[in-house]
């Protein structure tokens, strides 16, 4: 069974209903993961989608805020939600394919604008949601899984546009690249876009404050997919398509995308 996988953070799934409706008609990954979908589970606009071949989706959803789906080709049952740091957002959600393989899709909290949990209360709940994330994945290892989602972290210096200047910047701190290894030991996950490209420069955000996003390319890789060692190998072709952060009235993320074959 071969299955090609995309991750993205739409940033309101029911305002770029036409934008992932493109990319499922040009790409067509069998499974697409979307975070920040802003909407309650039965206004995202699923018959749209289905109408694509997208006739499964998993889903937890919260008005104007958080919000996480994945839409599926491919038959899939739901397999759980976790509510880590206890914040009643919905930033998880698990599905589980026939063949057993378990797909969990997350978005971590951003952590607001201070790298400091004593001044801002985001940066905390940023550092519990990951604690508890790693707790999880020691409590009970995953097997035969697939995790993906805007984990908000850029963790290698050559994950950011300059790793000295953004040292002190929420989103590459040494606190949150600490937390979020905890969390990548505990699974013993892979991060399988970074075993498909090893070496360079690999960004999947770029804000909405440059004026010229591609020329600046002040970039960030926050959107992720790993996989448990069991299944790592089976994963190839990863990509991040960029100029998807092109289009009009685009996300501020690019699609990250891999291939299994299982």
């Amino acid at each position: 069974m071969s299955f090609s996988l995309a991750t993205w953070n739409i940033n309101s799934v029911r305002l770029r209903a036409g934008l992932v409706a493109r990319l499922m008609t040009e790409e067509a990954p069998d499974i697409l993961c979307l975070q920040e979908c802003k909407s309650p589970v039965d206004l995202i606009p699923l018959e749209g989608f289905r109408a694509l071949g997208y006739t499964h989706m998993v889903a937890r959803g919260q008005k104007g805020y958080n919000g996480v789906a994945i839409l599926s080709k491919l038959p899939m049952v739901e397999a759980g939600a976790l509510d880590h740091a206890r914040l009643g957002h919905a930033r998880h959600v698990a599905g589980r394919l026939e063949n057993g393989v378990v797909i969990h899709n997350f978005y971590v909290p951003a952590g607001g604008d201070k790298p400091d949990r004593e001044i801002n209360e985001k940066f905390g709940q940023k550092l519990d949601y990951l604690t508890d994330m790693r707790d999880a994945f020691h409590a009970d290892r995953p097997e035969r899984a697939i995790l993906v989602g805007d984990l908000n972290i850029a963790p290698r210096e050559d994950d950011v546009w300059d790793h000295k200047k953004l040292l002190k910047i929420v989103s590459h701190t040494p606190v949150e690249v600490d937390h979020l290894g905890a969390v990548q030991d505990a699974g013993k996950w892979v991060d399988v876009t970074r075993a498909d490209i090893p070496d360079g420069s690999l960004y999947s955000w770029w804000s909405y404050r440059a004026a010229d996003w591609d020329g600046a390319d002040k970039g960030r890789r926050l959107d992720h997919i790993w996989a448990t060692p069991d299944i790592a190998g089976a994963a190839h072709s990863s990509r991040i398509l960029r100029p998807v952060r092109g289009w009009d009235k685009p996300s501020d993320h690019a699609p990250v995308f891999a291939t299994f074959d299982l």
